[in-house]
């Protein structure tokens, strides 16, 4: 093998704590893919979770492989060699199964790179019996996944607590053709085989009531998280945000036990000080205050990824400030009440504002608050709204800050609106291009005077790309294949004959089928009744 390459992957190795012994037999070999480069695959919790489960099968042996990073892949090309697992060095070819994690829509980019690099057939139905078995799961593909389907033979619909034993079982017992395999897998819960037409939707899997909670396994400094241990503390979020997939996808919206979080805090306080709690909405969890009292007692520090702002408690930020949080993140969303209202946060500015005097009066200066932009009937006035917000929450924070003798920092986060399946604003369009980026010089000309403020806007063609990807059909797989050359967007959708802005900025038609409504819906006249309710709420015609 390429010196290079051996050295990156021992570098990696000699790096990690927790990872399987290479070398490590089992009855079937299964390597686990993220369609992403390490330091990104390895702060995925998901992916952990994964391939903790797959280890914990009996007679499997699951490893680990990424895409390669930029002097990592030039040696690959340079040298002609194979894509090759983490841990013992071989092909992906030699793997029984290839398992991809993904969790976001443009790493379905990185699935035929990934394909490409270990010779293997991109498209399903273009391999044989003598290719691994290539199969997919996690949060884009159950969300839609139809623009990669045809990259799959079989995709994980669901949670892998549930989905992954069943699936070894299935793996290790049946001795057919791969036909014949895929057959048998599609007749199973939550097992969507792209290429047999399903007799009806696919329903999601979710976890059994009594599973543990998903922890780190493999500890590593090279990640974005590597100071910490994350502990995931709750599934899907109770509030019903109508942009927000979490609240209608991962449903029930289950929490962990306090004790169960305590045991898995424990553990991971034997490898870090930091514990990072992880959930679509752990603020919201009914012990969130004690658990992080629990591990500033054991001389840990408890990481929030953001707090609901009607569920800071003085002892909370105490408890934050105790721990060194010199940041507290939170999430307004909605610029403008009008908005909010709309979205279904409920929050008012007297709210948004408080708590930022609340975080700031504890000591905590600096402050990141995430907004939305785009979203359907936003007006100028609610922009300028979001600008007046801004301000008020800045002059809060400058006048504690002069209790402190300390100045901090405001960074308002923008991101522009994208509608997700299976939410009630699946329906509306996304904001175009043009607009979108006459609103950002609006917002910064607005903000440009208030000082210790910074505006931070996600790449805006990116989220075009996203946009196209989540509520895309299996039409997209050429043009994924395309930008898999290396063609940006643009380009790639000259060559397919895609306009792409044309799709996403569409409103799409209530009573026509939809790409993702292969997978179950929980109930879509409920979601058809809530986007009648919010358009009506700022007066667009439906």
């Amino acid at each position: 093998m390429n010196w290079q390459i051996q050295q990156i992957l021992r570098r990696r190795r000699a790096a990690e704590t927790g990872a399987i012994p290479p070398g490590r037999g089992g009855a079937l070999s299964v390597c686990l893919v993220y369609p992403n480069r390490y330091e990104t695959a390895m702060s995925s919790l998901g992916f952990q979770a994964v391939y903790r489960l797959f280890n914990d099968q009996p007679d499997i042996v699951c490893e680990r492989a990424f895409l390669p990073d930029r002097d990592e892949l030039a040696a690959y090309l340079k040298s002609g060699e194979l894509l090759v697992s983490l841990e013992s060095e071989r092909p992906l070819t030699d793997f029984d199964v290839i398992a991809f994690s993904i969790s976001f829509e443009p790493d379905f980019i990185n699935v035929p790179r990934i394909l490409r690099l270990a010779r293997i057939p991109e498209l399903a139905n273009e391999r044989d019996d003598s290719y691994p078995l290539v199969i997919a799961g996690g949060a884009a593909l159950f969300i839609n996944p139809e623009p990669a389907a045809d990259f799959f033979d079989l995709i994980a619909i669901g949670e892998g607590e549930s989905l992954v034993p069943d699936l070894a079982t299935l793996l290790l017992r049946y001795p057919g053709t791969r036909h014949e395999l895929l057959q048998c897998a599609a007749a199973q819960p939550g097992i969507y085989v792209p290429t047999l037409l399903p007799s009806q939707p696919i329903e999601r899997v979710c976890a059994p009531s009594d599973a543990q909670p998903a922890h780190s396994v493999v500890l590593t400094e090279e990640t974005e998280f590597g100071n910490m241990y994350l502990v995931e503390t709750s599934r899907g979020c109770p509030r019903g945000c109508r942009f927000c997939a979490a609240g209608f996808v991962w449903q029930p919206f289950r929490q962990q036990s306090l004790d169960q979080l305590k045991a898995a805090c424990r553990e991971g306080l034997k490898h870090r000080t930091t514990i990072g709690l992880v959930g679509a909405a752990v603020s919201d969890h009914r012990d969130i205050e004690p658990l992080c009292r629990f591990i500033v007692e054991q001389g840990g520090a408890p990481s929030l990824s953001s707090l609901r702002l009607d569920r800071l408690t003085p002892g909370l930020l105490e408890l934050l400030v105790q721990s060194g949080h010199k940041t507290v993140s939170l999430a307004p969303e909605g610029g403008s009440q009008r908005m909010r209202d709309m979205v279904r946060k409920n929050l008012t500015a007297e709210q948004i504002i408080a708590a930022a005097e609340m975080v700031a009066r504890a000591g905590i200066l600096n402050l990141k608050l995430y907004c939305i932009i785009g979203l359907p009937g936003e007006t100028d006035d609610d922009l300028q709204e979001l600008i007046d917000l801004t301000a008020a929450i800045q002059k809060t924070v400058v006048e504690q800050a002069r209790a402190h003798k300390r100045l901090g920092e405001i960074i308002l986060s923008v991101n522009p609106f994208i509608p997700k399946p299976f939410t009630p604003l699946q329906w509306a369009p996304i904001c175009p291009l043009p607009e979108l980026r006459r609103k950002v010089t609006l917002l910064e000309k607005g903000l440009r005077p208030i000082a210790n403020v910074h505006l931070k806007v996600e790449e805006l063609q990116g989220c075009l790309l996203q946009a196209l990807l989540s509520r895309g059909n299996r039409e997209l797989s050429r043009l994924i294949q395309t930008m898999a050359d290396g063609l940006n967007l643009r380009k790639a959708a000259k060559v397919c004959g895609i306009n792409p802005e044309q799709l996403v900025t569409a409103t799409l038609p209530l009573d026509a089928p939809l790409p993702w409504e292969v997978l179950q819906a929980s109930d879509r006249h409920k979601l058809e009744d809530d986007y009648r309710r919010a358009m009506r709420q700022i007066g667009l015609p439906l």
